[in-house]
């Protein structure tokens, strides 16, 4: 399957042109809608203002995250320069990302998808499951533990004690492969970027006179987004019916207002349209859609009608 079955040669070019105004307008309004979320605690700070800021944060920096993958692909801007700028300081380095290192992992997912080489089979493997297991992975989320392992095992490997073979498991690098400068050199590469975006983000607050609010920002990325990034990840390709089928392992779903804003930013859930011609921008991923729909791609194709839908799906096997 390929994006020739369903359209043609000048429907490809003019989904693939590229539009500055509306690659900009995409990062305004994930980081406007930061700044107000910023606002509204530094204005009304109280129990409950800081509960919903966590959960929109993540949200949010799920967000960041997704322009990071958009940029990765070259696919918002004309100029690869600015997709690699905007792509890490807008979006990969405060999430504790960058393009450069995630673009080579991502291609890998397009390649294998579903198959035991997917770097991003941890995400996706072992749904349905039951509703006490599901909710027990979302209380790891909620407390931070996945957060904390996650840059844990991200630290480990940067600063060249731990590597994945190529079936996914963990090996430990020995010491006489690796001098104490080289781990310093190499963790400090990694990390002195995303640290410096993060300080700017408390700078800015801190000058406004609510650098406090930076601690709901940091909370947010060891707990709400990693819950926002899970429901997003089990949409994508969990609970298909053939992962070796490239027509039939990659889901599509159709998004509301709120579900956009914590599970599907930048159109991201139009996810069978990115696999099928990954270089399409992201906001011409609906009319993409509208195309093959109506060309019968979904007669195979998977398609979901919201995300609780998904959810249900992923707590269906009995206990």
């Amino acid at each position: 399957m390929n994006a020739n079955d369903y359209l043609s040669p000048e429907e490809i070019k003019v989904l693939t042109q590229k539009n500055d105004w509306k690659g900009w307008w995409m990062v305004l309004k994930i980081w406007g809608s930061i700044a107000a979320i910023f606002t509204l605690l530094a204005l009304f700070p109280n129990v409950f203002t800081i509960l919903l800021a966590l959960v929109l944060l993540g949200g949010r920096q799920l967000a960041c995250a997704i322009l990071m993958h958009d940029m990765s692909h070259r696919a918002v801007f004309k100029s690869a320069r600015l997709n690699a700028f905007v792509g890490n300081w807008l979006g990969g380095y405060p999430v504790i990302n960058d393009c450069v290192r995630y673009r080579p992992y991502h291609i890998k997912h397009h390649v294998n998808v579903g198959t035991t080489k997917d770097p991003d089979l941890s995400l996706t493997y072992g749904y349905p499951t039951t509703v006490m297991s599901f909710l027990r992975k979302v209380a790891r989320d909620l407390a931070g533990i996945t957060g904390v392992k996650t840059q844990l095992g991200v630290a480990l490997i940067n600063f060249g004690y731990i590597e994945y073979t190529a079936s996914r498991t963990v090996h430990k690098i020995s010491q006489s492969n690796r001098s104490k400068w080289n781990v310093i050199k190499t963790g400090v590469n990694y990390y002195w970027q995303p640290l410096l975006a993060n300080a700017m983000i408390w700078c800015v607050l801190w000058l406004c006179g609510a650098g406090w609010v930076f601690l709901v920002w940091v909370a947010a990325l060891f707990t709400t987004f990693n819950f926002s990034l899970r429901v997003r990840s089990i949409a994508e390709h969990s609970m298909v019916p053939d992962l070796e089928d490239a027509h039939r392992n990659t889901r599509t779903t159709y998004a509301n207002w709120w579900e956009k804003l914590l599970f599907a930013p930048n159109n991201v859930n139009y996810h069978a349209e990115h696999h099928l011609l990954m270089t399409v921008p992201p906001y011409n991923l609906p009319k993409m859609h509208q195309i093959i729909k109506a060309r019968g791609f979904y007669e195979q194709g998977v398609l979901a009608q919201n995300y609780w839908q998904i959810i249900k799906m992923a707590v269906s096997k009995k206990a």
